[in-house]
């Protein structure tokens, strides 16, 4: 049976997955990208911006990767951990990218490029129909707008025995609430947003069975594994 998990997560020290008010120049949100420093220091996130052309060129990864150094180490382990045994991904339509209401065509196709990082498919949560976008890599985005039991359902079936990884603060949430996350890897850096889409606002994770049994010190983050009990 599939694992359903969440991977490399980033939350600040006050509980904040991404920032507030995303857009083209903040794709995470007002300082979201701060979340992610410690993601793009490693080796791992390095190689993918090597191997994406549209990436290199896009002035957001371009300050992401201005003070980098792609050093191997702990981060890097969890990174590149998060990428393995994957054969599928949920996300939702903010972590896709920031249009919003009906789709006005099909000229979006995502933050990563003619060749996206997953190499799977990749199922998006969405109101408004789109057809399936194939991408380079192996990466097929599939738009979901019949709820997140349907999404899980099809991507169970389309990771056969590999891990479903889920993506993106609100759909974590959702799939916490009905107790279908088995795992969280969640790295948090020594930042304070003050703002944005509360990772666990109103949610009793003890409650709903989850305990923490790990927790390593990396090179800028720290990183919790939690798992449903």
């Amino acid at each position: 049976m599939s694992k359903v998990k969440v991977a490399a997560f980033s939350v600040s020290l006050d509980g904040f997955g991404a920032g507030p008010r995303q857009d083209m120049q903040n794709p995470i949100g007002v300082r979201g990208l701060e979340l992610h420093a410690w993601v793009f220091k490693t080796e791992t996130f390095q190689q993918m911006i090597r191997q994406s052309d549209e990436m290199r060129e896009m002035e957001t990864f371009q300050k992401m990767t201005r003070e980098s150094g792609g050093g191997r180490g702990i981060d890097n382990d969890f990174i590149a951990a998060s990428f393995e045994n994957v054969g599928a991904y949920i996300i939702g339509r903010n972590m896709f990218g920031p249009v919003r209401g009906p789709w006005k065509d099909d000229s979006w196709k995502g933050w990563w490029g003619a060749n996206p990082p997953f190499h799977a498919p990749v199922f998006v949560l969405t109101h408004h129909a789109r057809a399936s976008l194939e991408m380079e890599g192996g990466t097929t985005f599939h738009f979901i707008t019949d709820g997140p039991d349907s999404a899980l359902s099809k991507a169970k079936a389309a990771a056969k025995d590999k891990e479903i990884r889920i993506g993106g603060v609100s759909v974590i949430r959702q799939y916490l609430l009905s107790g279908q996350i088995d795992e969280m890897h969640l790295a948090v850096p020594p930042v304070l947003l003050g703002a944005g889409e509360a990772l666990f606002h109103g949610i009793n994770l003890h409650q709903l069975g989850y305990k923490p049994v790990k927790v390593v010190a990396g090179e800028n983050a720290t990183h919790v594994i939690i798992k449903k009990s």
